[in-house]
């Protein structure tokens, strides 16, 4: 699903903004996150130097991450008191509160592993709803997001400039 997707967003925008500019956006957006990014930034869709894209990457996947610690809440309280948002926010926070477990019982390192291992479902975005809907310290919980974010990166390096890169390029 992620390659679609990806996909869809190098061939909507390639060729309306610049390679750099699709690339970030895509880290932008929530289940794409840095590893969309960086999945479109490597050789087998726009071939963005990784010197390049590493930084696009993560300040893009970043840059929502304290607007959702300091504001989700708020927002889903006033879009639950709204017919039609009601079954969305529920569906949202009934699908973050399946992802609890781990990182309440590890804290730092289980939000650390949850944003940092590339899996469906985990990223910096479900992380952080996670973290404004359970209450927690959201000082301590940006700084083991953003170490995920880079844990992340590594991982996506690999996956998009050395394997996939080796294939492609």
């Amino acid at each position: 699903m992620t390659e679609k997707l990806v996909e869809w967003f190098v061939v909507s925008l390639g060729g309306k903004v610049t390679k750099e500019l699709v690339v970030f956006i895509i880290s932008l957006f929530p289940i794409l996150e840095l590893r969309g990014g960086l999945l479109a930034a490597g050789p087998a869709f726009l071939d963005v130097p990784v010197n390049v894209a590493m930084p696009l990457c993560i300040v893009g996947n970043l840059l929502p991450i304290p607007f959702i610690l300091l504001l989700i809440c708020p927002i889903f309280d006033w879009m639950r008191g709204t017919k039609y948002f009601r079954p969305l926010v529920e569906k949202l926070e009934k699908k973050a509160m399946k992802k609890k477990d781990k990182i309440e019982k590890y804290e730092f390192w289980g939000l650390l592993l949850f944003v940092g291992i590339p899996l469906p479902g985990t990223g910096a975005w479900t992380g952080s709803l996670i973290v404004a809907l359970l209450g927690m310290d959201k000082k301590k919980a940006f700084g083991a997001i953003v170490c995920g974010v880079f844990l992340a990166s590594t991982i996506m390096y690999l996956v998009s400039y050395v394997f996939i890169g080796g294939i492609f390029g």
